[in-house]
């Protein structure tokens, strides 16, 4: 029966003869949004599909770029170098003759582009050739504004100054429609640089030799002054150089300060002598200038004491040698002590003959102080009065020799800043260059190409393929029914089968197939039939039911063609219209509508007395929908149930054509009572949102998911449509056979 549930686990076979395992027992989760990323094929497909598309709006993009830089004025550049030497000296004496040796060559170069580019070096140029007007500016105002504009710096828009790097260079490069024009203009902007250089240089020194002659006579008079005072000053000390006797007071007081220095430290030092000798020590004796003869007879005086030492321990006091030895000992030491005496007197009258010399030496050092002191009180007035007398004649002397030397650097034009190389009227233009436009436009359109490409088909958010039915929905895709253009998408009246069924059982075809696209159509279906049927030998499928997410999705032709295949097998199919708001399939089959299932519904008759069945088909039997009832809808749920269950009693096959699921209720009881759901798309059409809602209620509903079936494809839709395009050729080969 139709409504009894088995707990096996239903094999779905998919396009490619894989089988998969479903059970419809569980509930299955509800749909989740595409996870994962496409590979790369898919986006090579992407631009093989776009390809057209790509190359045209390239070339037109290349060809506008093409025609409109050849229509574009071109534009003539001429550059004039101008050479900056920062070594080259301003002037031809004095300080301006010296060679600069300052590291600012960057703001010495930066300062000089501002120069070329102020009005004064502009203004000449400008007005020579006109070039407001060949520039644009000053047309088309208004009166009241033209001495201001008359009146505002200069900017020329077509002037560009640059540095080449680590040079010393200048370009000056003007742009123009006329290759003369702007060969003149630069060549006239360079000399009109030197030209203001020169004058500023000639303005700063006549300003500067104004301003010193007048600071002249004022220091005219204050120098004779000056001189005036120190001759005075001269008389009254009665020397012709003051100064000269204080530097000799100055030197001999310091060679005494130092002498005396010398003499008190040397009496220190004999008086520590003095006090160590006198202590009685023989090491203060020794450390004496006079300790040497006294170190000496030490030494002696131990050397026999050693002698003597081992003669008493080989021989006795009344020996000879023993004897001997110990008068050589004694003679010693009577030296010793007599020497200690001497080195303690001499120790003293050095001592007294060095405190004697310091007291000399201290006389004399005050003596010649005072003296200095003395001088040196008038010297410092005398020092004073010259150096202001020599610093008036200094500076009178110094600003004389500036006025000479700036008067004579005036004249001087340095070649410092000089023309290298002048402009030359160009023989290309530098703009448009239509080689370059073509070239980047060609690489800007064919990555814009690619980017719309790939953008386009990540805002697709419609279902195209099998694959990504799989990725988004976990629902495998049983069949693909391809576009028939002859039907601009749709397929028409039923009216002849491609076959018939003959008295052995076989199938003999009506007539030769003419349009190849119909009969991929039916190659389609056929293959749909078989991967529902087939899909599981131990559990037959009686009855199905064909909807869709939204309307005009192609479920209702669908249903009539896989019924229709069903029936050319010589198995008895019974076709239902289950959508009883929008009825479809008697227009198909063109069948008179009178009564149908709304009538059975409803118990005004039995479902046996309604069927109708195509003369060159008569295993095929229509229940059409019947007239519109406001309760039949109500009552799908009871009475289509008892009807499956006779039904898939006495056919095979038992096709239900529903409404589309989202925004009705009678699927959702239509799709718990068969044994198997058809989720019908439009390939490129259908968003994977409405299909996902679909298959996750169907899902809640423990329906039995047969799979999807996209239609409407061609090749052009994914990479996995290419075999459509094997159809026309397989049956044209028997016509070149």
């Amino acid at each position: 029966m139709a409504n009894e549930r088995d707990d096996r686990p239903l094999m779905l076979m998919g396009e490619t003869g894989r089988l998969t395992s479903m059970s419809p027992m569980f509930p299955l989760p509800d749909f989740e949004p595409e996870s994962g990323s496409a590979p790369l094929s898919h986006y090579l497909w992407v631009l093989k599909r776009h390809r057209w598309k790509m190359l045209a709006f390239v070339a037109v993009c290349t060809a506008a770029a093409w025609v409109i830089s050849s229509r574009i004025t071109a534009i003539y550049e001429a550059t004039a170098t101008v050479d900056i030497d920062r070594q080259m000296p301003q002037g031809v004496i004095g300080q301006e003759a010296v060679r600069s040796s300052i590291n600012d060559s960057d703001q010495f170069l930066a300062t000089q582009v501002k120069l070329i580019q102020s009005d004064s070096v502009l203004r000449p140029v400008a007005e020579k050739y006109r070039l407001l007007e060949h520039e644009g500016r000053g047309a088309g105002q208004p009166e009241k504004h033209a001495v201001t504009a008359a009146e505002a710096p200069v900017l020329l828009r077509n002037l560009r100054i640059a540095r080449p790097p680590n040079t010393y260079l200048l370009n000056i490069s003007y742009r123009s429609p006329q290759p003369q024009l702007a060969a003149q203009v630069s060549n006239a902007i360079a000399h009109s640089y030197l030209e203001h250089t020169y004058n500023i240089r000639i303005r700063a020194s006549s300003s500067l030799s104004a301003f010193m002659e007048k600071q002249l006579d004022e220091l005219r008079a204050k120098m004779e002054q000056s001189s005036m005072a120190l001759t005075r000053f001269e008389r009254e000390m009665n020397v012709i150089n003051p100064e000269e006797k204080t530097n000799i007071l100055s030197a001999r007081l310091l060679q005494l300060n130092t002498e005396y220095t010398n003499a008190q430290a040397d009496r220190m030092r004999r008086e520590s002598v003095r006090d160590a000798v006198q202590s009685g020590t023989m090491e203060a004796a020794q450390a004496s200038q006079q300790g040497e003869d006294l170190r000496k007879l030490t030494e002696r005086l131990n050397e026999a004491n050693e002698r003597f030492a081992q003669v008493r321990a080989h021989f006795g006091a009344n020996h000879p040698e023993h004897r001997k030895i110990s008068a050589q000992v004694v003679e010693i030491q009577q030296a010793l002590e007599r020497t200690r005496q001497n080195i303690l007197g001499r120790v003293e009258i050095e001592h007294r003959q060095a405190v004697s010399r310091e007291l000399m030496l201290q006389r004399a050092v005050s003596e010649t102080k005072a003296e200095y002191d003395r001088l040196n009180a008038r010297s410092f007035e005398y020092q004073g009065i010259k150096r202001e007398a020599e610093a008036d004649k200094k500076l009178y002397e110094e600003l004389v020799r500036k006025i000479k030397e700036a008067g004579i650097n005036a004249g001087f034009q340095s070649s410092g800043i000089r023309l290298a190389d002048p402009a030359r009227p160009a023989l290309f233009p530098v703009f448009p260059n239509i080689r370059l436009n073509v070239i980047l436009t060609l690489l800007v359109a064919t990555l814009v190409s690619f980017g719309a490409a790939l953008i386009s088909d990540v805002l697709d958010t419609t279902i195209r393929d099998p694959e990504q039915v799989l990725r988004s929905f976990n629902t495998e895709v049983i069949g693909t029914l391809p576009s028939v253009k002859n039907w601009r998408g749709r397929l028409g009246a039923l009216a002849l089968p491609l076959s018939t069924v003959s008295a052995g059982g076989e199938l003999v075809p009506v007539a030769d197939p003419v349009d190849h696209a119909v009969t991929g159509f039916e190659e389609a279906i056929r293959t749909l039939r078989n991967s529902i049927l087939l899909s599981d030998v131990d559990r037959r499928i009686r009855s199905i039911l064909v909807t869709s997410a939204s309307p005009s999705e192609g479920k209702s032709t669908t249903g009539a063609h896989l019924a229709l295949t069903h029936a050319e097998q010589g198995k008895k199919t019974l076709l239902i219209d289950g959508d009883l708001r929008r009825p479809s399939v008697h227009k198909r089959f063109d069948v008179h509508v009178t009564k149908g299932l709304s009538n059975v519904l409803t118990a005004e008759c039995e479902w046996r007395q309604l069927l109708t069945s195509p003369e060159h088909l008569p295993d095929l039997h229509i229940l059409t929908a019947g007239p519109p009832s406001r309760r039949a809808p109500d009552l799908i749920g009871r009475g289509l149930e008892e009807l499956l269950a006779e039904a898939t009693a006495e056919y095979d096959l038992v096709v239900l054509d529903g409404p589309p699921l989202l925004g009705f209720a009678e699927p959702l009881q239509m799709a718990s009572i068969v044994d198997g759901v058809i989720v019908v798309t439009r390939a490129g059409a259908t968003s994977r949102k409405a299909v996902g809602n679909v298959v996750a209620t169907l899902r809640r509903l423990r329906a039995n998911i047969l799979g999807i079936v996209l239609n409407e494809v061609h090749k052009e839709m994914s990479d996995s449509y290419s075999y459509y395009s094997y159809y026309n050729k397989y049956y044209q080969a028997p016509k070149n056979a």
